[in-house]
């Protein structure tokens, strides 16, 4: 399973090599990458979200679902904690990028390749969580004004949507047709290679001499890829609740590298975007290094 987690980043570096070409050559330009990024928030990744919940209704798949509901709550809490526990509400974009994870772009195609299609199902719901608690205490964070705050917002994100539409079609008492699932099935495809591209688009705007020097960087790609994920794993192992794969849909998701929003709501809230986007590259590349460890520990606990 390690293995298979090392050759899929690497893979998804492959795609991000790509970006980073096409940006250099100026083949895509900032514009482009905004609207990739478009793309990925309100069709790709909400396809993706919507196509895990077009399986079988079973007595034990809905078991999984809430228990994976519950765990990821659990693990996201531990983020939240932790991050606040090492910057103290001193460094927001740090805070932020250890609490949030790359789960939706990252996550969920390295779920889907490594533990199936049907494995989706449980990530979707650590990602719907991860999306309001980024619309709700991650702006905080950044602005320290919880006026901010909208619950409109938060009830209208694309991935909330996804969620709660995906629930209702698995609830329904019948499948839909197959000409809408090999649709929602094509897009979510596209949710890897394209999340790749803007990452690797960002690492086109980076200086690789000033980010190696940074210091904040490798330690938020500390916190972020060993010490929050380690402590994720053991909190799953003490926590006797669900299958070892809904656990490991879980882990995958909380041991994902800081998520390329940190870089969108630094720019929003006039943080350091430059900043924000050298703590995505480094922990992006570092976690090609980082997740197959974790899944191995994971594979020992379990």
């Amino acid at each position: 399973m390690a293995q298979t987690i090392a050759m899929q980043l690497l893979t998804m570096l492959i795609y991000a090599a790509i970006g980073f070409i096409l940006f250099k050559m100026k083949l895509i330009r900032n514009e482009g990458v905004k609207d990739i990024g478009k793309l990925l928030i309100y069709v790709i990744a909400p396809s993706a979200i919507v196509r895990s919940y077009i399986l079988e209704r079973t007595a034990q798949m809905t078991r999984g679902l809430v228990i994976s509901f519950l765990l990821a709550a659990v693990c996201l809490a531990v983020s939240v904690v932790l991050s606040r526990v090492f910057y103290r509400g001193k460094r927001p974009i740090e805070e932020f990028g250890c609490a949030f994870s790359n789960a939706g772009f990252i996550g969920i195609p390295l779920v889907t390749s490594v533990i199936g299609d049907e494995a989706v199902c449980y990530a979707a719901a650590f990602v719907a969580q991860l999306n309001i608690l980024q619309l709700s205490y991650g702006i905080f964070m950044m602005t320290g004004d919880k006026s901010a705050i909208s619950v409109k917002k938060i009830a209208t994100l694309p991935a909330v949507i996804a969620f709660v539409l995906g629930i209702i079609i698995y609830l329904m008492p019948f499948r839909l047709p197959e000409f809408f699932v090999n649709i929602f099935s094509a897009l979510s495809g596209m949710n890897g290679p394209m999340a790749m591209f803007t990452i690797g688009a960002y690492f086109a705007q980076v200086s690789i001499k000033k980010m190696l020097t940074r210091f904040t960087a490798y330690g938020v790609s500390i916190v972020r890829l060993v010490i929050i994920p380690i402590i994720t794993a053991l909190v799953l192992w003490a926590i006797p609740l669900g299958s070892s794969t809904v656990r490991l849909a879980v882990l995958v998701l909380a041991s994902a590298p800081v998520g390329a929003n940190v870089a969108v709501y630094a720019q929003l809230y006039n943080r350091d975007y430059r900043t924000a986007v050298e703590e995505v590259v480094m922990s992006t590349v570092l976690s090609v290094a980082t997740m197959p460890v974790i899944v191995g520990i994971f594979e020992k606990l379990y």
